[in-house]
């Protein structure tokens, strides 16, 4: 089983839970964490620091490119930064149920406990 994370930031804590209910209501992903967060960048020329939220939306392969266009869509930034990450493991358990709850819009959630 492969675990695909996908990690964003936005500025409001309001458009961080929105963004997360969405996603695993719309069976994008299994689940999201949300981190408050302090960011150092560069934009438009200028040395930035501020507070954000980090969300990181836990998915699978064959979630991964629906909810990478549905966050380009959805997101509240000019640009967005969106990367994915894969981790090396996962335990067995935690990847069924993983598996279960990502789906295409066609797809039912499944209860791998049924």
């Amino acid at each position: 089983m492969e675990l695909l994370i996908v990690v964003t930031t936005v500025a409001q804590q309001a458009d961080a839970r929105r963004l997360a209910q969405q996603a695993v209501i719309q069976g994008l992903a299994a689940c999201v964490h949300i981190d408050a967060i302090n960011s150092v960048y560069q934009w438009q020329g200028q040395v930035e620091q501020q507070p954000e939220w980090r969300l990181w939306f836990k998915t699978t392969p064959k979630g991964h490119a629906a909810l990478c266009d549905w966050l380009q869509s959805q997101h509240p930034y000019e640009l967005p930064a969106l990367y994915t990450l894969s981790p090396s493991h996962i335990a067995a358990p935690f990847g069924a149920w993983l598996q279960g709850q990502v789906r295409t819009p066609q797809e039912p959630v499944q209860n791998p406990r049924q």
